[in-house]
This record gives C-alpha cells, structure tokens and sequence, in this order.
C-alpha cells in the first residue's frame, strides 16, 4: 500500500463506462478515460467519490460559440425532468453495484467512515455513491430515502443549470460566483432531510447566494467535492476567499479540481500546464485557511487535465511536487485522504 493513498473528491467514471458502448472493462488497464482499476493501483488511487450525473439530452453548447472579448460566457442547460434523472440515476446507480460485484473484492461501496478507513489500510478502492445534481429526488423525499438504502452517501443539490431545488454557476469566465437567486424553499427542506439521514452535502457547481443558504441551515461541515480557488482562477466555478474561510470554520474542506480552465489564471483550456498550477491551488488554501481545510477532488472521467497529470498514474509525479513545495508527511496525509475521512465521521450517522 503506498504511503499516501489519494482518497479523490470526484470523478465521472460510472457515466463514461455507462455511455461508451465500446469501452474496455474497468478491471483491464487500458487508455481510455483517467481510471480502471489497474491504473488505480499504479496511481495510489484508494478510491472517491463516484458520480452519478445525468446530462442533458440532444444538447449540445460549443464553449467556442460563447467567446467574450476578455473569456467566455456559457449559458445555463435547461432543466431537466426527475423521470429522466430518476431512471439515468438508477441506470448508473447499477454500474456502480456491478463493479462491484464484479471486484473480487478490490472495490467496495462505503457507507460509514470505518468502511473507508478498512479500505485505505487494505489497498480496497473505496466508493462512495454520490448523485451530482438532485434532479432525481422527488420534493416528498421518497427517492432520497430510498437511495440512501442503497447506499447513496453524498449528494449535489445542483449541477451549473437551474432545478426545483437551486441554481448552478455557469461556465463562465472571469465572473463571480454570485450568478442567481439561492435555494428554493424546496431546496432548503433538502438540506435539512440529508443532515436528518447523515448525507454529505456538496457545494460544488452551487451558486453564491445557494452556498450561504446551506452554511445557515447545515449542521455539518462545509464542502466542495472539486472547486478551486477564485482568487487564483477567476471562473464562476470557483470558491471565493470568504467562502474558504466559511468552510474552514465549519471544519470542512475543498476538494481541488484538475480542469485546466480552473487551474489556469486566464481561465482557458490550453493542457500544457505544469502539475506546479494543482499544487498552487493546495498551497493557497493550506496556506490561507489552514491544510485541515483543502484535499484533492481530481473531476477524472469529467473534465480535461493537464497533459502533466495524463491520468490517475500520474498522481505519484503530483505527490511529489506537493513534497517539493514543502508539504510534510502528516501534511500530505492530511490532503490526500485524511482531511476526507475527518469530514465523513463527522457528518454520516
């Protein structure tokens, strides 16, 4: 087992194994996407946390088509329909439970913070059942109930488009988080109903106003799966400094995402970027707000990354550049997983 085994904030595997008719198993290392199971082992990889996220269907946006003189500006998806997102969700839902089925062991679904400790310290990649987006969840709360049966864990109130729930930032660029109105009433019963059932809450792809919503209403830490710093990148997606020192005070923690337009200072998507941009975000926030309050939220499987990183076997060469900048080991343990499992003791029952 490695020394310091990555435990990641997301990724968006189970929806490209779900939509490539023709892709490789996930238990045969291969070069497609950033994680199978053989590549994991090779990267430290222990595990994360698993989406499921149903997109949009027939639409697709051209970044390009939506250029400002100085970034970009794209528009909100429409919503979509809780039918759709309920039978998408179920769909993906079951290819989590097949693989692991299929493991042998080497995978596990965690539903407690003990499940993962086991599996960090017995080289099992743990996964935890997260939904990105609540579309799935009927306003009575039935599906969230059953969902957590099945062992639904961690949960995104929005994705960047609007819902019965709350409103997402767009992909845009520079701009502040504050893009829309907060959660609806509908959107703050929901946060109440997961910290009842001991579901983590993400903040990621929440708008500004939808944040400090949650901060008044949860009684658990803060957090954002994959969210940078804004004051490094200026894109809507990211955290603004009175947000971090918000989840710092809640004793919760960003989980920093490898998209290069959130890494980037001028926010575009060139990948010919030095794995120095990840660690840059790390610092400024163990810097600023204290290494308890930032760990590692990769976004694989969803998102375009550095050409330094590749994919998950390049997590050692980002071990070591955190190493370089100066992380110690009780630091880096921190960052890599222990910061995650503070999180998950104190907010699942």
């Amino acid at each position: 087992m490695t020394k310091f085994p990555i435990f990641d904030g997301h990724n968006d595997t189970l929806l490209r194994l779900h939509m490539s008719d023709n892709s490789p198993s996930f238990f045969e290392e291969s070069s497609a996407g950033h994680i199978d199971l053989p590549r994991a082992k090779k990267g430290g990889f222990g595990g994360g946390f698993f989406a499921v996220y149903t997109p949009n269907e027939n639409y697709e946006v051209e970044p390009e088509d939506h250029l400002t003189d100085n970034g970009y500006d794209v528009p909100l998806p429409p919503k979509i329909s809780h039918e759709q997102a309920l039978t998408f969700t179920n769909g993906l839902a079951a290819t989590l439970f097949k693989l692991e089925s299929e493991a042998n062991g080497q995978l596990k679904i965690v539903r407690t913070a003990d499940d993962l400790e086991y599996c960090l310290e017995n080289d099992i990649m743990a996964a935890i059942f997260h939904i990105e987006g609540a579309e799935a969840i009927d306003t009575n709360f039935d599906a969230l109930h059953v969902l957590y049966q099945a062992g639904l864990r961690s949960l995104g109130i929005v994705w960047s488009r609007p819902n019965v729930y709350g409103e997402g930032v767009p992909f845009r660029y520079p701009s502040s988080p504050d893009t829309g109105d907060g959660l609806s009433d509908n959107g703050k019963a929901l946060v109440r109903e997961c910290n009842k059932l001991g579901i983590m809450i993400d903040n990621t792809h929440l708008n500004e106003k939808g944040f400090w919503d949650v901060a008044s209403l949860t009684d658990v830490p803060l957090v954002a799966t994959h969210s940078n710093a804004h004051t490094l990148s200026p894109i809507a997606r990211n955290l603004t400094d009175k947000q971090l020192s918000a989840i710092a005070e809640s004793n919760g923690l960003a989980g920093i995402n490898y998209a290069v337009n959130m890494l980037r200072e001028d926010g575009r998507l060139g990948t010919d970027i030095s794995l120095d941009e990840i660690v840059r975000h790390v610092a400024y926030i163990a810097e600023k707000f204290g290494v308890e309050h930032v760990a590692l939220g990769s976004d694989f499987d969803g998102t375009t990354v550095p050409d330094s990183l590749k994919d998950v076997t390049g997590l050692p060469q980002l071990i070591e550049r955190l190493k370089a900048h100066g992380f110690h080991d009780d630091e880096l343990q921190k960052i890599t997983h222990g910061n995650w499992l503070r999180v998950l003791q104190d907010t699942w029952k």
